[in-house]
């Protein structure tokens, strides 16, 4: 029996499975799954708020489940990191240090990306290790779960404010 082989898209979508879980939390949904061997190793999503830790994100997380599970500070030289978002500064050095092989990322991240977008980090030269990446997996379902959320929390504090001024007025009134 051979042993089945998935597709970028299918661990991407265990990827997006977390960042549901971080949505579901009231984070940015974020999810993250690193794969060595045809086998996920470490998973994660964006958990700063709960944490109470700003380095939290979901590369970060998945890269520490990763290398407890395997046992070592670097990932296997095959493991490639499947994230919903493009990474940023931070993710990017960690990735560097972990020795990931590739990062296949869904949506861009224009003001804070750090492969493609508001930075090209892997292309100044300075590191000892450069890994390969790929956009646009899944992009389309990846971006619409964070826009969805981002409408949906605009929606939640304007309803909060609106709340307020009722509780305001109120408040004049029984004064």
């Amino acid at each position: 029996m051979s042993e089945q082989h998935y597709s970028d898209e299918d661990w991407m979508q265990l990827a997006y499975a977390q960042a549901a879980l971080a949505a579901a939390q009231g984070e940015i949904p974020v999810g993250a799954v690193i794969v060595s061997q045809n086998q996920v190793i470490g998973a994660g999503y964006n958990a700063p708020i709960s944490l109470h830790d700003a380095t939290a994100h979901a590369e970060i997380v998945a890269i520490r489940a990763a290398c407890a599970n395997i046992k070592n500070y670097r990932l296997p030289e095959d493991a490639t990191l499947y994230v919903t978002l493009e990474p940023c500064t931070m993710c990017v050095g960690a990735l560097i240090h972990a020795r990931i092989k590739r990062v296949v990322f869904g949506a861009t991240e224009p003001k804070a990306g750090s492969l493609i977008s508001a930075r090209k980090l892997l292309e100044s030269g300075y590191y000892n290790h450069i890994f390969e990446y790929q956009s646009g997996c899944l992009e389309q379902q990846c971006s619409s779960q964070l826009s969805d959320f981002f409408k949906m929390r605009r929606a939640q504090k304007k309803q909060q404010k609106q709340q307020q001024l009722i509780n305001d007025l109120d408040d004049q009134k029984q004064t």
